[in-house]
């Protein structure tokens, strides 16, 4: 799969460790996780590939009225433990948000994700 980040910072930290440690205050384990799920995203030849995935829980986040992260999703870095998350959105060929962007008709076709952030949960 291809991936897109909303900014070159941001791709830095998906993409090299030391990136990746600062990311997380140093946190070595964080910081590989987060490796390893870019390198899955990027392994994978469809969406689906990840949403099956169970470990990687795979949800839609549900803002509250606001529209902010209408039609993203989530991935945890490590854990449901951690309050960690990789916040992306499927992208058609064209590499534009899917309108409607229903990912139960369009999981098994997106080959293009746009990671806009990893952040803390409910920061």
């Amino acid at each position: 799969m291809e991936i897109i980040y909303s900014n070159s910072k941001l791709e830095k930290q998906c993409n090299n460790e030391k990136d990746a440690k600062k990311l997380f205050g140093g946190n070595e384990s964080l910081a590989l996780s987060l490796l390893a799920r870019i390198n899955a995203l990027k392994a994978a030849e469809v969406l689906k590939d990840i949403i099956v995935q169970t470990n990687f829980h795979f949800h839609n986040l549900h803002d509250k009225g606001k529209s902010k992260y209408q039609d993203y999703f989530a991935i945890d870095v490590k854990s449901r433990k951690d309050p960690w998350r990789i916040i992306l959105r499927p992208l058609d060929d064209n590499k534009e948000p899917f309108d409607p962007c229903n990912i139960d008709e369009i999981a098994s076709v997106v080959e293009i994700v746009e990671i806009e952030e990893v952040s803390k949960h409910y920061e």
